[in-house]
């Protein structure tokens, strides 16, 4: 299965961006107020030095725009000056025109007077204007590399209806194209969407996508287990992908909450994950910290000081040696000839995601978020290098091994499709899930499935109205017969977790289904349907609802279940590594060579043995020196080349 992995460019001309968020420690977000070149141009020096080509820069609307259709030219003069000074040190730019929000507090023209952003037919068109009196002034300039048509425009404007939002989409691009904006543009919103977050703001990547050139995700998680924060940006990657490029518009860490070490660690988990999940840039917030505590937004925001590559006396942050690196590896692999080695395992997205069904509780769909989250977690950390397949587009029909984790809703043609993928030879692994709302009870709790019985194999016990409850708070899995690379004998343990409604499982007989693996009670946990070509396997518990809810919660025992799933469905990798807490995937380049990735979750240092197959062997990326055993630092990355094994794995455009 195809994992995508789109450029800009396309693939006669390539572009892959390595660059910062920009402000001036010179004046902030009032550095045009307070502009001085010669520190701008230090700056923008610095950063060329440490292989970083690319700013994302901000024009704030009320300054440039003081009145209704009048501009303040003096900092348009201003901003000139900021491209040619971009020109003359080596460095491209995204001008971003709707700003609008900015590091805690809004900037709004004076004269907008409460009037809608979206629909407001005089606050489109004054929009559009200003878009257009942009790019008519800069489209030319050779420093312009893209646009933005915002910065965050659902925490400045407010969601709004999907149809609205789309037209100003389109109305602010069609501005940028009749003023002479050749260049790719994108809406700066966050990628904050209902496709990825499960909440609708009116940002609809289906209704954009023909509209605008990359998708620009924005990424600050906060979470309670260390792994799925250091994998979220990864997975809002592979959620992003929509038959565009995806570039990694904003994250990062302010060294107020994190110790600048601890950051460099984030920096390069993240970079590397989202360049295995298929980003093709990167735009870390950001390049400077200052020194404005008696300014607003950083008075009441004063966190927000902290963010900086470097910090406010311009000094080098250990964040932004992470940076330098990648630029490095990226050069030496020579991304833009790359791309990702195909995966025989797919996880599948409920459309219950992002359709507005009739009587669906809208607080169902962030826990659908949640836990494709956590099963992205543990299919990384078995080494299954997994895609997404929407349910909305059509379920893969070239994946071995379909994983639809606590999957208590698809549609009835969904399921239909699972059963045809089984009868293809796919293994199709289902877990129960009888659904959970915050605060709520869920409406009609159960497997939303026509046909539980006949699917699985089985024959359930359930009561109508009522949930089985789990009692235990471990769960322990004994498995009656090998399965995998588990042995009859073996045990898996599982904490439990969950709401009264969700905490519960699903009592059954066998009825065509064998049993894999049972309970501490001897109640069926694990059962296989054969059916056609492949398999159909049911948890009776929901596994990764229940590592969703948990603190410090992974690796888990789910990663030792996904592994045997995978070598029974034959979809394991041809390189792996036996630790949960390294990471592997690889990158194929067009002439055939293979680099392998891998990425230490560990807090200590360590050497791993990879597991290889086909007769490949490993080799040092510089020196070419064999490996037997690949080094890593504490959460370290490490790049190596596969040898051996291009006929299975290489890509051919």
């Amino acid at each position: 299965m195809k994992r995508p992995n789109l450029k800009l460019g396309g693939a006669s001309r390539p572009e892959i961006w390595l660059g910062v968020n920009y402000w001036s420690r010179a004046g902030g977000p009032d550095m045009w107020l307070e502009f001085d070149a010669d520190v701008v141009e230090q700056e923008l020096r610095q950063l060329a030095e440490h292989g970083i080509g690319l700013t994302r820069s901000f024009l704030v609307w009320p300054q440039f725009m003081p009145e209704p259709s009048i501009f303040d030219e003096s900092l348009f003069d201003l901003y000139g000056v900021f491209l040619d000074l971009s020109a003359k040190t080596g460095m491209k730019t995204i001008p971003t025109f709707i700003v609008g929000h900015m590091s805690g507090e809004d900037r709004d023209p004076v004269w907008r007077e409460g009037r809608d952003l979206y629909a407001d037919p005089f606050m489109l068109e004054q929009q559009s204007i200003y878009v257009r009196a942009v790019v008519e002034r800069f489209a030319g300039h050779p420093a312009i590399v893209a646009w933005l048509l915002t910065n965050e425009m659902p925490l400045y404007a407010g969601p709004s209806e999907p149809e609205a939002v789309t037209n100003w989409v389109k109305t602010l691009v069609q501005a940028v194209r009749d003023a002479g904006g050749t260049q790719p543009v994108s809406p700066g919103d966050g990628a904050w969407g209902i496709e990825t977050s499960g909440k609708e703001n009116g940002f609809r990547l289906r209704q954009v996508k023909n509209l605008i050139d990359f998708v620009g995700p924005h990424v600050y998680p906060h979470e309670r287990d260390e792994w799925r924060q250091l994998l979220t940006a990864a997975f809002v990657c592979e959620l992003d992908h929509f038959g565009l490029p995806v570039i990694m518009e904003e994250f990062g860490a302010t060294s107020a909450f994190a110790d600048d070490e601890a950051i460099a660690d984030y920096y390069r988990h993240v970079l590397t994950t989202t360049l295995l999940a298929g980003a093709t840039g990167w735009i870390a917030w950001n390049n400077t910290d200052f020194d404005r505590v008696d300014k607003d937004p950083y008075r009441h925001h004063a966190f927000e000081l902290r963010f900086g590559l470097v910090d406010a006396q311009g000094r080098p942050k250990p964040q932004l040696a992470e940076m330098t690196a990648l630029g490095k590896l990226l050069d030496k692999i020579e991304l833009g000839r790359c791309e990702r080695a195909e995966t025989k395992t797919a996880i599948v997205v409920s459309s219950y995601l992002e359709v507005g069904y009739p009587f669906i509780d809208p607080g169902t769909r962030p826990l659908i978020r949640d836990c494709l989250l956590q099963s992205y977690v543990a299919a990384r950390a078995a080494d299954l290098a997994p895609a997404f397949t929407r349910e909305l587009d059509g379920i893969a029909e070239d994946a071995a091994l379909l994983i639809a984790p606590s999957m208590q809703t698809l549609t009835g043609p969904g399921w239909e499709e699972l059963q045809e993928r089984a009868e293809a030879g796919a293994t199709v692994y289902v877990s129960y899930f009888t659904g959970d709302v915050p605060g709520r009870t869920p409406f009609h709790p159960g497997l939303w499935h026509p046909d539980l019985n006949a699917f699985f194999g089985v024959r359930h016990l359930l009561r109508y109205g009522l949930v089985t409850p789990i009692e235990d708070d471990e769960i322990v899995w004994r498995f009656e017969q090998g399965f995998g690379e588990l042995e009859a004998g073996a045990e898996l343990r599982f904490r439990v977790r969950g709401s009264e409604d969700g905490r519960s499982f699903l009592p059954l007989e066998p009825k065509e289904a064998e049993v894999v693996a049972v309970d501490s009670h001897g109640r069926p946990a694990l059962v296989r349907r054969r059916v056609g070509e492949g398999a159909i396997v049911l948890s009776t518990y929901p596994l990764e609802y229940m590592g969703a809810l948990g603190k410090a919660v992974n690796p888990n025992d789910t990663v030792r279940l996904y592994q045997a799933l995978a070598r029974e469905a034959g979809a394991t990798a041809p390189l792996r590594v036996a630790r949960p807490d390294v990471h592997v995937d690889r990158l194929v380049r067009d002439d055939g060579r293979v680099f392998a990735f891998f990425v230490s979750y560990s807090p200590e240092p360590l050497e791993v043995e990879p597991e290889l197959e086909n007769g490949a062997t490993l080799r040092e990326l510089t020196t070419g020196e064999p490996l037997a055993r690949i080094a890593l630092a504490a959460r370290g990355v490490a790049v190596a080349e596969l040898l051996g094994s291009q006929a299975e794995n290489s890509y051919r455009p």
